[in-house]
């Protein structure tokens, strides 16, 4: 067969596959060209979930006749003057979206050059140019979208739901918002507006979370911790929020790098590193970070949706970004997230019940009456200020003015009731140890190695013959861990050492958790186990050698538990992500009764 040349609206068509994938691709490259064209207010407009209609008006500098014609040309554009692919500044610069857009519906471009007599106005319909034609337009420009796909009706059968394509067409326009806070924006169909966002003052830090509270929500921003850090000509700046504050996918992951929102897996993989164990598996951080670069350092003509990119050096983004992030977090210390009070107070107020009950008569001996009388405690004796070596406060001062204030009882042997000067804490007792000894076994691994106990008598553990015979694989790396094994038999292991930190821990356990996370190693060897699954291990190694729930503390045992957790970082959440605290305030307790 022979070789043909494409015909210019076949061209137009296949690059419209890449460059317009769905309605929310539309709405992102007019808006960037809104932006590059120095507009101060944008205003979307969508319809049908913007199959029907796409409406970008901007106020920015403006198109004169013979750039318009030349705009749904393609690769036409106005943003590479030195034609220098390795110093891009502008959002757009491939000069392909609007033939693309043209190429699969009606496209109608209307604009007037700032200081111009008239505005101008073309077409563009399936491919089909139309000529030039005076119009009405006071500044700026306004291009319409209509009947998207309509010229690729195999297309069509690819698109989601109205309202998931509107619901994606909203999360574009936020995108773009956060990273041009200094833009006002509005997004409405028409029947409503459903954002409005004021220009505010330039700079992540500098707007003062207004526009993140409008994207994020008021959750975040009672949340969110200040991140900043700068290497040579690198910046990094924003907001990350706590490691309790997450969400079950990546949509609230807002990544700036050079005012360009992106979707850039090598960013997102480092985010997910920083926090690490701090969230649960299979959930994500809420944050906003803002990365600049000197333009040659990124390539950003990766691929034609310019959401992908390629750092000249990977290596030190990645430690830029882990390193503020894990300063942000660890700065923290014990908080966690506000709203986690918020969430417990509503779950006391039964499904249907009013807020406020009226009672026939009150149940002042019903123990019964919330359950907790199967176990009930007597009062504990009067707590102990803690001395001035573990608290760090002078040993007059009252234990309720320590941040979690000090412990009143324990209930169910499994939670810590705590009183601060105008709040109750509510701790679980496990959760924070367990992140106590994990963190305590981190840093005695990071400061020379982990400290071992001799067992007077070694403890002989049974396991099946395959976890055996892993845990014998890996018994050197164990061993650099603080644990020390030995085979005994075909279907046992015998421990003569454990870490000293776990204490009498539950050893059989520990090895059966152990055996199963080689069994997921790709080689099962255990060669891999300190080097890539150390966490992990110790995070194991702590969940199992931590006070269990249903263990009955003592008045002293528990401060000194709210002392430690007060004085090391990332104890708001267990290492598995769940909070290990929930603070109510007394005023919002007050309320529960009427009394407010």
């Amino acid at each position: 067969m022979a070789i043909r040349q494409l015909p210019p609206n076949l061209v137009n068509r296949i690059a419209a596959g890449e460059v317009v994938e769905r309605p929310a691709s539309v709405v992102k490259e007019l808006i960037e060209n809104a932006i590059d064209a120095g507009a101060s207010r944008i205003d979307v407009t969508v319809a049908g979930g913007g199959l029907g209609l796409i409406r970008v008006a901007d106020d920015g500098a403006g198109m004169g006749p013979e750039d318009l014609a030349l705009a749904v040309e393609r690769h036409a554009t106005s943003k590479l003057a030195g034609d220098d692919l390795s110093s891009i500044i502008t959002l757009g610069f491939r000069g392909e979206a609007l033939p693309s857009i043209g190429a699969v519906a009606r496209l109608e471009l209307t604009s007037r050059a700032r200081g111009a007599a008239e505005a101008y106005e073309i077409a563009v319909d399936g491919g089909r140019k139309s000529k030039l034609k005076p119009a009405a337009l006071n500044a700026g420009t306004r291009v319409e979208v209509r009947d998207l796909f309509y010229a690729t009706p195999a297309r069509l059968k690819f698109m989601k739901s109205e309202r998931a394509e509107t619901a994606a067409i909203a999360d574009m326009v936020k995108r773009l918002a956060l990273a041009k806070p200094e833009i006002a924006f509005t997004l409405s169909s028409p029947e409503r507006t459903n954002l409005r966002l004021e220009a505010c003052q330039p700079g992540p830090i500098g707007h003062a979370l207004g526009r993140l509270g409008r994207i994020l929500g008021e959750d975040f921003v009672a949340d969110a911790l200040p991140v900043q850090a700068e290497r040579g000509a690198m910046k990094l700046a924003g907001f990350a929020g706590l490691p309790t504050l997450h969400r079950p996918n990546a949509l609230h992951l807002y990544l700036v790098v050079n005012g360009r929102p992106v979707r850039d897996k090598l960013l997102a993989g480092t985010v997910r590193a920083a926090y690490g164990d701090l969230v649960p598996q299979g959930r994500y951080p809420m944050l906003a970070l803002f990365l600049d670069l000197p333009p040659e350092e990124v390539d950003v003509n990766v691929h034609p949706a310019k959401t992908e990119l390629r750092f000249r050096d990977p290596n030190m983004v990645r430690a830029l970004i882990i390193g503020a992030l894990k300063e942000a977090l660890g700065g923290a210390g014990h908080r966690a997230t506000a709203t986690l009070s918020q969430a417990a107070l509503g779950r006391m107020l039964r499904p249907g019940a009013p807020a406020t009950p009226s009672y026939a008569q009150p149940r002042r001996h019903d123990p019964d009456a919330f359950g907790f009388a199967e176990r009930a405690q007597a009062p504990l004796a009067p707590v102990a200020t803690p001395s001035a070596d573990i608290s760090g406060h002078d040993d007059t001062e009252e234990g309720t003015a320590f941040p979690l204030g000090a412990a009143r009882a324990q209930v169910q042997d499994m939670f810590i009731i705590a009183e601060t000067g105008d709040s109750l804490v509510i701790i679980d007792q496990h959760a924070a140890h367990e992140r106590l000894v994990y963190e305590r076994l981190k840093r005695s691994f990071a400061n020379g190695g982990l400290a071992r106990q001799l067992l007077l008598i070694p403890e002989v553990v049974e396991l099946d013959a395959e976890a055996a015979s892993r845990l014998t694989a890996a018994a050197s790396a164990l061993e650099r861990l603080g644990l020390v094994i030995e085979p005994f038999g075909a279907a046992a292991i015998v421990v003569r050492e454990v870490p000293s930190l776990l204490g009498t821990g539950n050893v059989k356990g520990l090895l059966a958790d152990l055996a199963d996370q080689l069994a997921e190693e790709e080689a099962g060897d255990g060669s891999n186990l300190v080097a890539e699954r150390l966490d992990h291990v110790l995070s194991t190694m702590a969940c199992h050698g931590s006070v269990r729930a249903g263990r009955r503390l003592t008045p002293e045992e528990m401060n000194a538990l709210l002392r430690d957790m007060e004085n090391t970082p990332f104890t708001g959440q267990c290492n598995h992500g769940r909070p290990t605290y929930v603070e109510l305030k007394l005023a919002d307790i007050e309320k529960l009764f009427s009394r407010r």
